[in-house]
């Protein structure tokens, strides 16, 4: 059914509602009826931090997570340890990890996996960087905190092929995770639990 609007300014706002992830046209016409009952200061403020998020926020020069200066908070706290780097796809799997509470290290974000369905290569993403981490000697640990997904176990591996002739233990979260699942849709304990009783990635290799 063709929706029929009463004012072109109206329609032009939901339209760009809707071309959110997960948000139809009714949902983006109640936001744009919502934004309409606001007085014009608060809309604005809306606005303006929609703006700025667009415009100002970076990828953290250490770990590619989303900052708002040149290193994030995570990266920039002494009381982390900086010796154990948990690898995540996105910065969503930074924040639902952060959200277990569980992990005091720091992180390192691909930016994706590998999916050559997607045309998704170990070069479209910061595995070359993480690497280079690992070769200067200040890491211990490296927690490959992947979706266990195919796409997601093809990356490990990958990652665990270039990093195993340095001197880093390289780990992977306990299964605890349903195989198939994605990291930011698993629940804080779960999730927490898989991280706290993680286990070397080499035991999980088929021994044949």
């Amino acid at each position: 059914m063709i929706q029929l609007y009463s004012s072109k300014l109206l329609e032009d706002v939901v339209n760009e509602f809707s071309k959110l992830p997960g948000i139809g046209k009714k949902t983006a016409l109640r936001m744009a009826l919502h934004l309409l009952k606001q007085d014009v200061g608060a809309v604005s403020q809306f606005s303006q931090a929609l703006i700025r998020l667009r415009s100002e926020v970076m990828y953290c020069r250490e770990c590619h997570n989303l900052s708002d200066v040149e290193l994030c908070a995570i990266c920039s706290n002494p009381r982390r340890d900086h010796s154990v780097v948990c690898v995540v796809e996105t910065v969503r799997d930074v924040m639902s990890i952060e959200n277990t509470m569980q992990y005091l290290g720091v992180y390192h974000v691909l930016g994706g996996i590998i999916s050559p369905m997607d045309g998704i290569g170990p070069s479209d993403l910061t595995i070359n960087t993480l690497e280079q981490k690992v070769a200067t000697g200040n890491i211990s640990e490296i927690i490959l905190a992947l979706s266990t997904t195919m796409e997601g176990d093809t990356t490990n591996f990958y990652i665990y092929r270039k990093l195993k002739h340095f001197p880093v233990v390289v780990s992977t979260l306990a299964r605890g995770l349903s195989i198939g699942d994605e990291l930011e849709y698993a629940d804080q304990v779960t999730l927490g639990r898989s991280i706290v009783n993680r286990m070397p990635f080499e035991s999980t290799l088929s021994k044949e």
